[in-house]
């Protein structure tokens, strides 16, 4: 399958190359930053040995609309988008934290809840409430950014007390993520959609302007319930139609994988790699509305390669 794992790319002045879990990010000397969308899939931190097609269009072109439709709101990183794959913008220094959301007890949530917790970094959450009830307001529940292995949580006040994020700046952060959440609420609201938790990552530019990086509103980043019966299912105590990258994880845990020390990744045959794809087109077009395009793919590193010169010689 035409995909696209990795990249070695040179553009003009460039100066480094960072690898993340999906996205490789090229920086040159004009403060610019290239982020090229790979095909890689993640799931419970660890990268699965095969790539799902148009996987990285997808979530680049959800990530750009995403940016657009918020940049009222909250400034963000992003310049151009010349390649489906590919986004240019500016240079920042990110904050070391992921800032959590959460509308509904899911996912992490309420895994811990079910163990009896009921304080999440440093957060409390009420008693008396059952798997995908909402909050009575959404949470905010911060993790920090490992380089390598599970993200850990941490709350406000430890965040502000290492030094990790300033308590100037993390109020920022905090308000620009209820902001962004509710913004969020909104779009998925018009397409039938719940938007249960999310994550976003904010950075300094060189000028000292805090603004929103990375990923928004994807099915990677993000948990969607459908709107449409969700109220009955949880009268009836039934499981909610989801609509995220959910559909992995249970598909791996199902196989007896959970990303634990010596586990194997099991193996992903064609047809299901075939249908991991279809999967992420239908929440591409449920999440924005659109009808997915696929790029061209008979050889993906030519045509960003191209595209991306194509841009940088525009502006030279």
């Amino acid at each position: 399958m035409n995909t696209i794992i990795s990249s070695n790319f040179t553009f003009p002045k460039q100066k480094s190359k960072y690898t993340g879990k999906v996205r490789e990010v090229y920086s040159l000397e004009n403060d610019l930053l290239i982020m090229v969308a790979t095909d890689r899939l993640s799931a419970f931190d660890v990268v699965m040995p095969k790539g799902i097609p148009f996987k990285g269009q997808i979530l680049n072109q959800i990530a750009t609309q995403m940016m657009e439709a918020t940049a009222d709101i909250v400034p963000n990183w992003l310049i151009a988008t010349p390649d489906p794959n590919v986004a240019i913008g500016k240079k920042c220094d990110p904050f070391k934290v992921e800032m959590v959301i959460r509308g509904y007890m899911s996912g992490h949530a309420a895994r811990e809840y079910k163990l009896g917790k009921r304080i999440l970094c440093g957060v409390d959450m009420p008693e008396g409430m059952i798997l995908n009830d909402p909050f009575p307001q959404p949470i905010i529940t911060p993790a920090t950014k490992a380089e390598e292995g599970h993200d850990e949580d941490i709350s406000k006040q430890e965040i502000i007390t290492k030094g990790i994020v300033n308590e100037k700046d993390y109020l920022q952060l905090e308000k620009y993520t209820r902001a962004l959440f509710q913004r969020g609420t909104e779009i998925a609201q018009k397409q039938g959609l719940i938007l249960v938790d999310t994550k976003y990552e904010f950075g300094k530019t060189t000028d000292g302007k805090i603004v929103l990086i990375d990923e928004i509103h994807t099915p990677d980043s993000s948990r969607y319930f459908y709107a449409e019966g969700y109220q009955e299912r949880q009268d009836r105590g039934e499981a909610q139609k989801q609509l995220s990258k959910e559909f992995v994880r249970q598909w791996l845990i199902s196989n007896g994988f959970q990303g634990l020390e010596g586990q194997n990744t099991p193996h992903m045959s064609d047809e299901y790699i075939q249908s991991v794809s279809d999967r992420y087109i239908e929440l591409y077009e449920k999440i924005t509305g659109k009808i997915f395009v696929k790029a061209p793919i008979d050889n993906i590193q030519k045509r960003i390669q191209s595209n991306v010169l194509e841009y940088l010689n525009s502006i030279a």
